[in-house]
């Protein structure tokens, strides 16, 4: 099988998780420079397969879209033309930072580490890709 990878996409940085091949375990990959999201994603597919993208889809507590969801509908257009053969789902990412600052509260993470918000990116799109699994 192949895996599933999801991206908490931000203005600065997005973070990355991805599943293993059985689809399984959802686990954090990486977090990059969102200006260097697409080459990441073309070496990364280049060694693995990817069945499909799970996008974050941030909405406010009445589940009308965030401010950022127009920024990520430029990126959705970007990212589909540029691989048109995997299909695009997206999940949303209410509380994620929350809960993955917390899940580092939890897991006794030092308060340096804390502040790095690349680690706290690439947790939020580990919880976004588990939820996404979780509705299966």
């Amino acid at each position: 099988m192949a895996r599933i990878l999801a991206l908490d996409y931000g203005k600065i940085r997005t973070g990355i998780a991805v599943t293993d091949e059985l689809q399984l375990i959802a686990s954090g990959l990486t977090t990059v420079e969102t200006k260097e999201l697409i080459p990441f994603l073309e070496k990364y597919l280049k060694e693995e397969t990817v069945e499909r993208f799970v996008v974050g889809q941030p909405k406010q507590m009445d589940n009308s879209p965030s401010e950022s969801e127009e920024l990520i509908q430029g990126f959705l257009k970007k990212l589909m033309a540029v691989f048109p053969a995997i299909p695009v789902e997206r999940q949303d990412e209410r509380f994620t930072s929350k809960m993955a600052f917390q899940s580092m509260l939890d897991s006794g993470v030092k308060k340096k580490k804390r502040r790095d918000k690349a680690l706290v990116d690439e947790i939020s799109a580990t919880l976004i890709l588990q939820a996404y699994l979780n509705r299966f």
